[in-house]
């Protein structure tokens, strides 16, 4: 017998070894520090886009009366004031009716359940539930902890939503400034493009605000028109509410279903199931049709890409993730037009071509115009550029139409 050597009998062994080099070292603590500075400043942020909303939401009134020959400061104090007292009107015609309604269902709730109780007792499937609902009591009153947790939280929120709104408030009257300094941070080379890019946003924006309103004035109505038919008291004041918490994904359907169904449960059973069934069938019209046509339209996303977004959004953020899902996911798909990004598998197409010789266009002529000029003035000339240009591209679309 022939006898192998031992170094062949033996399955060799490779070690495999990493090095990183400093600069690859360096820059995953870069990214790292980055996204834990990201984490701990994301109520910054949160801010800055609420502000964001909240002067794309009121800039086309203000340009409305600015082209009426008002003055920019008057025309912005003109439109905070008025949203102030839309806020404050709203406020007095709808919390004193809810409160008032409130009390009137806590008060007659013990005579609801026992009322439920004994309905359910005629059937053998719901008598453990009948039992539960004659056995039924309260935890008991909130504590102090839970109490001063919750006031704290809510004193959070109220200090946000103020620093949101001064911010707007800030930013609309220090436009040109703000804007200026943007563009002074950025590379001649791309303020073309930068004015393009948040001409489109500010487009995403407006689009996501007629959405969010066709929406909560649809639940809005359909409530009232279904409690006033149903006899049920405060009809205006629950429309308002409803239309109010719609804005709110996910929960925002539920809260004035809920307050609905109890607000008709001393009217009966009957009252009760039709405006239960009724709200039943308007969340699912609201969430499987009316959601991804009118987001979708306006934003310009497939109806897949619509619950996707609002999906991911509120698994990642909850509610504040579904809120601002649709109008990143629009942004995303805008930069990736913008900044001519190829996808996998996509070729470069004549129009694209044609869109690049435009930009190049459009950078000579810039250069051109804002020679010597201040970064406030060329930020001006970027944009009255890049509207040009976008009003130009709505006409050639017009006229392409059949």
């Amino acid at each position: 017998m022939i006898s192998q050597p031992e170094n062949l009998s033996r399955p060799s062994t490779r070690h495999i070894r990493f090095e990183l080099a400093p600069s690859t070292m360096f820059n995953i603590v870069i990214i790292i520090a980055g996204l834990w500075l990201l984490f701990k400043l994301l109520p910054v942020f949160l801010v800055l886009i609420a502000a964001f909303f909240i002067v794309e939401t009121l800039n086309p009134l203000v340009h409305w009366m600015e082209e009426k020959k008002v003055k920019r400061g008057l025309s912005i104090a003109i439109v905070f004031v008025s949203l102030l007292v839309i806020v404050v009107v709203t406020a007095i015609f709808t919390i004193p009716a809810l409160l008032a309604q409130a009390s009137s269902i806590l008060d007659q709730e013990p005579i609801l359940r026992i009322q439920l109780a004994d309905r359910l007792t005629g059937f053998p499937f719901s008598e453990a539930l009948a039992k539960w609902l004659r056995n039924f009591k309260y935890a008991g009153v909130m504590n102090v902890a839970s109490a001063t947790s919750f006031s704290m939280e809510a004193l959070g929120f109220i200090t946000y939503a103020l620093g949101a709104i001064f911010l707007a408030l800030y930013l609309m009257i220090d436009r040109d400034r703000m804007r200026g300094g943007l563009y002074a941070i950025v590379p001649r080379t791309h303020h073309i493009r930068l004015s393009r890019v948040m001409m489109n946003l500010q487009t995403i924006v407006g689009a996501y605000i007629r959405g969010q309103v066709i929406t909560s004035l649809s639940i809005g109505i359909f409530i009232l028109i279904l409690l006033l038919a149903c006899g049920v008291e405060n009809a205006l004041a629950l429309a308002v509410f409803g239309s109010i918490a719609d804005i709110l994904p996910y929960i925002g359907i539920f809260l004035p279903m809920a307050a609905a169904v109890l607000s008709a449960a001393p009217h009966g059973a009957a009252i009760t199931i039709v405006v239960l069934a009724a709200m039943f069938l308007y969340m699912e019209f609201e969430s499987r049709v009316l959601v991804p046509r009118v987001y979708g339209k306006a934003l310009r996303l497939p109806s897949t890409v619509v619950l996707i977004s609002l999906l991911a959004g509120g698994t990642l953020m909850g509610i504040t993730g579904a809120l601002l899902a649709l109008p990143f996911a629009a942004a995303v798909m805008m930069l990736i037009e913008e900044l001519r990004v190829q996808l996998p598998g996509e070729q470069e197409q004549m129009a694209d071509e044609v869109l690049r010789e435009k930009d190049d266009l459009g950078e000579k002529e810039y250069e051109r115009r804002t020679e010597g000029v201040s970064a406030e003035q060329s930020a001006a000339i970027a944009v009255e550029i890049s509207g040009d240009r976008a009003k130009e591209e709505t006409e050639s679309l017009k006229k392409a139409e059949p």
